[in-house]
């Protein structure tokens, strides 16, 4: 299960109370920090919006590709380790609006980690260091430690064991080198 924090609701669904949940000027910040990140080409203009404006916690060469849309509300709640790449319209949310309750969740994405694009990773979860996920892929479940997962349902495609052996004699990834 995702270590989400649920919050029921009474009469009309979740969305219709959203406003009681998260002022609406924050909102309204937010939307208009993450359209302005998700379209400029400088990876380090967009680590500083969202660290100054988002209070996220960004890595040191961390890099979020064209268009990752991050969750409005609560983008606080994530947080990505150091030298990271989010691929092309990932979707990253911290928060779900259901009939009957609301859900907040902490998104945890650790160092070195590639994220492909068109992901979407759900509330609540957590990715090991240097997993690596597969485009399009829905991400409704931790990731552990280098593992390499992918699909909808996600699952996991290579442990970190199995990966390293497949690449062992890759001269970028694996342990033989290329000779210079």
């Amino acid at each position: 299960m995702r270590r989400t924090e649920r919050f029921p609701v009474t009469g009309a669904n979740s969305l219709w109370h959203v406003y009681k949940t998260v002022p609406f000027w924050k909102v309204v910040r937010n939307f208009i920090v993450i359209q302005l990140a998700r379209y400029t080409p400088f990876l380090g203009m967009k680590n500083w919006l969202y660290r100054s404006f988002l209070r996220m916690k960004i890595g040191e060469h961390t890099s979020f590709a064209l268009m990752v849309m991050l969750d409005v509300m609560f983008p606080e709640k994530i947080s990505v380790g150091r030298n990271t790449v989010i691929g092309y319209n990932t979707t990253i949310l911290a928060h779900e609006y259901l009939i009957k309750e609301y859900r907040l969740g902490n998104v945890e994405i650790g160092d070195e980690v590639m994220i492909g694009a068109n992901t979407t990773i759900l509330p609540g979860i957590k990715i090991g260091d240097k997993a690596i996920v597969s485009a399009g892929t829905l991400v409704h479940k931790d990731v552990p430690d280098g593992a390499f997962v992918g699909g909808n349902p996600m699952q996991i495609i290579y442990t970190k064991e199995e990966l390293t052996e497949r690449w062992k004699d890759d001269f970028i990834y694996g342990v033989k080198k290329k000779e210079t």
